[in-house]
């Protein structure tokens, strides 16, 4: 592990879906997608392969999986059985009214249900931050 970008996307979604579903999980008939909203991305591992490219080193195969955020969404879609479009954006504006709009759009267009979005954001000197949301059921923020 390079960075705690997937981990930090994987339990906050965890503990978002955990408290909307419980144990049961997401119920067969919804369809929810994934927004995961990062205006930075993954800082961390972007550092890593630019020092070890630059070292002259390899980059493991495994890697890719852990520093592309669509494999993590991905990773989240599949073990949570999600059946919505999975998303990630790099927001032009403020992240979250960019994450909400994209949100609405999947669900108005009627790809999902709801929609769970993640935002997150690596400080090149500091912790990460993020935070997830189920947007649906027929509320809007």
């Amino acid at each position: 592990m390079h960075s705690d970008f997937a981990p930090v996307v994987v339990a906050v979604a965890q503990r978002c879906l955990r408290r909307g579903y419980g144990a049961a999980g997401v119920p067969a008939g919804v369809r929810t997608g994934i927004v995961l909203v990062s205006a930075s991305g993954d800082l961390a591992s972007a550092r890593h392969v630019r020092e070890t490219v630059e070292a002259g080193g390899r980059i493991g195969p495994l890697f890719f999986f852990q520093s592309v955020p669509n494999s993590v969404a991905g990773h989240l879609a599949a073990r949570w059985d999600l059946r919505g479009p999975v998303v990630c954006l790099s927001p032009t504006g403020d992240p979250y009214t960019d994450g909400v709009a994209e949100a609405n759009l999947l669900r108005d267009d009627g790809d999902a249900d709801e929609v769970l979005l993640i935002l997150i954001e690596q400080a090149p000197d500091g912790p990460t931050e993020a935070v997830a949301v189920l947007l649906g059921g027929g509320a809007r923020p």
